[in-house]
């Protein structure tokens, strides 16, 4: 009797080493990667939403009510905002915030970039000079503007007097509408100068040498290799600088409220100085509120046109 021999069975090859991982693997590595992100992320989303959504949101249902800060406040609709429309006086604060913006942006960004020039290149005690232009950024804004005051004292300042030793007339630092916003102005640029000199300087510092020895021996000149060079590729600074230094000059403060608490009259009110009058010396919380809806929609569109519109934003310098 014939045997018959059953034919070997086909063994399955093992996976070779290094296939990519399974679906299962794939879920649980995407998962991990996930849970680290919230978890570094989660401590600043936590602050962001207590110390800025939640404060926005309230201001925002506040700007529809009447609120005096020691009752309960009531319902007011748009009456806040028709207000803002017939108040001459919000009117001449947000004009006046738009001259403090125009007389202080573009020459702080200006000085700034000429002193990070200057210190970019080698020169006897560079860390000190640099230290001293930096100095009143370190300074908080209020011992500054206390700075400011001494030093534009109708009467005792120091600049009157040194006016008085060329012989000419004191300037009315305190009584004129105009000196009042002159002095306000070069305080706030002697305060922000360094923080845009450090800004630009960190950028020139990432500008490679070689292009400006190529343009050299191509025969560029400084304003060439100024022009071509250095203020295109500083283009993310000045996006940066710029919306920075916007948004501080439609926030001032401390600066207006310590050296002229807005006189002589409105003349150097702006517009956090008359919400926050508004709201803690007038008691009116929800027209205060408005100013600073208002306020924040302005910002907000002018970073947005900003970002919009500029094409250098995400250029590395």
């Amino acid at each position: 009797m014939a045997t018959t021999v059953s034919p070997p069975r086909a063994t399955h090859p093992k996976a070779p080493v290094g296939t990519p991982p399974s679906a299962h693997r794939r879920r649980a590595a995407r998962f991990r990667e996930t849970l680290a992100a919230y978890c570094t992320l989660g401590p600043n989303l936590v602050l962001v939403t207590v110390f800025l959504l939640v404060p926005l949101v309230m201001a925002l249902v506040l700007s529809f009510q009447y609120s005096t800060g020691l009752a309960d406040p009531t319902w007011a609709g748009l009456a806040n905002y028709r207000q803002l429309a017939h108040d001459p006086v919000f009117w001449r604060t947000l004009l006046n915030t738009g001259v403090f913006c125009v007389a202080t942006v573009p020459v702080e960004m200006a000085v700034g970039l000429a002193v990070a020039l200057l210190f970019n290149k080698v020169m006897p005690a560079r860390p000190l000079w640099r230290t001293l232009v930096y100095l009143p950024m370190v300074i908080s804004g209020v011992a500054t503007a206390l700075i400011g005051t001494l030093m534009f004292d109708q009467n005792i300042g120091l600049l009157n007097k040194l006016i008085a030793t060329l012989g000419l007339p004191a300037m009315p630092w305190q009584t004129s509408g105009s000196a009042a916003m002159a002095s306000v102005v070069l305080i706030t640029l002697w305060m922000r100068i360094g923080f845009n000199m450090v800004i630009y300087l960190a950028g020139l510092q990432g500008i490679s040498p070689e292009m400006y020895e190529a343009a050299e021996v191509e025969g560029a000149g400084f304003w060439q290799r100024l022009r071509h060079i250095t203020v295109p590729l500083l283009g993310p600074s000045t996006f940066f600088l710029l919306i920075m230094n916007v948004i501080y000059s439609f926030q001032v403060f401390d600066t207006v409220y310590v050296m002229t608490l807005g006189g002589p009259g409105h003349s150097t009110d702006v517009l956090i100085t008359y919400a926050y009058r508004n709201g803690f010396q007038g008691r009116q919380q929800g027209y205060a509120s408005a100013i600073g809806i208002v306020l924040y929609v302005i910002v907000m569109i002018f970073t947005a046109l900003q970002w919009r519109f500029s094409r250098n934003r995400d250029t590395v310098g």
